[in-house]
Order: C-alpha cells, then structure tokens, then sequence
C-alpha cells in the first residue's frame, strides 16, 4: 500500500524541528468570495511595517487585472498570475510564478522580500492551492504555507456563504477568517454572518476596519496551531453543502505503520471528499508530536516537532470533509487498531 506520508529518505519526519515550518520564505493565501475586501486588506497590510518587503501573486478571473495594478504601488514585487481559476489551469503557473520569484531574488532581479503572499481569484477554491504545496517537494524546499485567510463580507457574506459553494470552502478550510464591511452591516446582520461561519469553522475570526487589522492576525506564526480548532471544537457538524468538520483524538500514542495505514485506506476510498486533514500524532518511539496535514489525495511530508505546544499530549486530527461523516472515519481507525479516545 501507498505511505501517503512516507518521505524519500530513512526517516519519514527527517530533523526534529522546533516548529512545523518547512522552508524558508513564508506564503499566506488570502483568499474570499467575489468583493469580500480581499485587495484593501492586503493593500492595508503592505502599508504597515510588518507587511513591508512583501511579494504580491495576484490571480484574477477576468481580461484585465485590476487587483494586481492596485497592489503595485505598496509593493515593488507585484505578479499578475495569469486569467482564470488558480484553482485549475493556473495551478502550475502558480509553482513556476513562485520559483522564478525565488530565483530572481537570489540573483539580484527581483527586489528582496522576506513573505510572499497570494490573493486568489473570488471563485477559486483553495483546496487544490493547498495541494500545490503539499504535492511539490521542490517548491517546498524554498517556500512554507505559512496560513490561509478567508475574508468574508459581513454585507453579503451569509448570502453568498448560503448559495456559492465556492465561499462554504473558502471559510471551511481557513486557518483565520478576516471580518470585513461591518461599518456598512447593522449588528442582526453581522451576528447573523458570523453565526453562519461558526457553522462551517473554528477558526479565529478576526474583525477589519476599512481593511486594518494587526499585521499579527496575519502574519504571526506562532498563532497557527493545527490543535486550535479542535481544542474549541471538538464536536462534529454537518453543513449545507455537505461540508463537515470534526476531531478526533486518540488518548494512547500510535504506532506510525498504524497511522498511514489507517490515512492510506481513508484517501483511497474517499481521498476526493478529504479537504483538509491537520493535526498533531503521538508516535510510538518520537520524543514530539508529528504534524501532518493533508489535502484530499496528497499529503505533506510529517514533521516531528522538539516538544509538545502544550500539556495535552493526546493524539489530534481534524478533518474537514464534504459528505463523509465522523463514525465512518472512527470504525477505520478502530479496524486498524487505532482507538478514538
């Protein structure tokens, strides 16, 4: 059987690290429905100093690129990607983008940046982007998915959250979520928006006054814990759409031969339904946990981190999933031996 998360050499962790961080230049995506606020929050961004010497990939759906001639002038490395879907035909523009950034930069072409971010189109789906840095070992040798930001209009957003399948997977896979538009909504309409993103995730919400919000929110690693989600939201929910988040945790360490066995079996019998899979494993033998994170069929390479985050040493996997339940996925693990505490 495949070892979905099996490295190329001995050791499927390699060097233990002292975070999940795989490479040296940080990426955050941002992305977020049709005129969400997804430019004016970046622009507002590369305005501070913490956003300053900041790469921009902007990928816009349409003949002209409007977003990427606003960008330009907060930031000196700017690239339109392509019209069209990232989510699609542009995928492979997005890698050579990146790497022709990296190369460029390395050889005095380009000006110096410390962090790239990339702005999606509003249709996009971002599930086959963070696949892209999950499939691409090359590109991950240069560049760490740092987070995902989805910014949610608080006007229009519990429509759109309600009829686009497009913003329910935007907001399901989010590491943040940006809050914009609230001067322009009453109070009914904000509490009712953000009622209907807590239906599709735990992740911290965060509120943008005319597209200012603290650089940290955004940028500071230290905040993107995988066990964040299911500390607060351990409890399963099944949305509209058929988008579903959960946790499972596992009290006893795991026996890693267990694991990916258990994740082999998983992604070949509904890899297509597995949007986004992230946490923390006790391994059998390892001193700190094993991130993993995956999307639907393919998975980035485990890290073993020095230590735990926290005093909660358990097990912790969330899963987001379109149309697949937490029990099916409990009685997989249990038939391979691996116990759901």
């Amino acid at each position: 059987m495949t070892e979905l998360f099996a490295g190329s050499d001995a050791s499927p962790f390699g060097r233990r690290q002292r975070r999940p961080r795989g490479a040296r230049i940080p990426v955050t995506i941002v992305t977020g429905f049709l005129g969400s606020g997804k430019t004016t929050l970046i622009q507002r961004l590369l305005d501070t100093p913490e956003g300053a010497n900041t790469a921009v990939v902007v990928n816009e759906f349409g003949e002209v690129g409007i977003d990427h001639a606003l960008l330009r002038g907060s930031s000196d490395a700017t690239v339109l990607l392509g019209n069209g879907c990232i989510c699609c035909a542009v995928r492979s523009d997005l890698e050579e983008t990146l790497r022709t950034l990296f190369a460029d930069r390395a050889h005095g072409a380009a000006p110096s940046f410390a962090r790239v971010i990339v702005e999606t189109s509003g249709l996009a789906d971002p599930g086959p982007v963070l696949q892209t840095f999950a499939s691409e070992r090359a590109l991950a040798r240069e560049f760490h998915l740092q987070s995902l930001v989805t910014v949610v209009d608080a006007v229009a957003g519990d429509d759109n959250l309600s009829r686009a399948p497009e913003a329910r997977h935007q907001a399901a896979l989010a590491d943040r979520i940006v809050l914009t538009k609230t001067d322009l909504a009453d109070a009914a309409a904000t509490a009712q928006v953000t009622k209907r993103i807590r239906e599709l995730s735990a992740a911290p919400i965060g509120t943008a006054v005319n597209g200012a919000i603290s650089p940290s929110f955004l940028l500071d690693e230290a905040q993107f814990d995988p066990t964040a989600r299911g500390a607060a939201h351990d409890h399963a929910h099944a949305h509209s759409g058929g988008v579903a988040s959960f946790t499972l945790f596992f009290d006893k360490p795991l026996a890693w031969p267990v694991f990916e066995q258990a994740m082999a079996v998983l992604t070949v019998l509904r890899g297509g339904d597995l949007l986004r899979v992230k946490g923390l494993v006790a391994v059998e033998g390892c001193r700190g946990p094993v991130v993993v994170h995956a999307v639907q069929h393919v998975a980035h390479r485990p890290v073993e981190l020095e230590d735990w985050p926290d005093g909660d040493r358990r097990s912790r996997l969330v899963f987001i999933t379109r149309n697949l339940a937490r029990e099916p996925v409990e009685r997989l693990f249990a038939a391979v031996g691996a116990v759901t505490a």
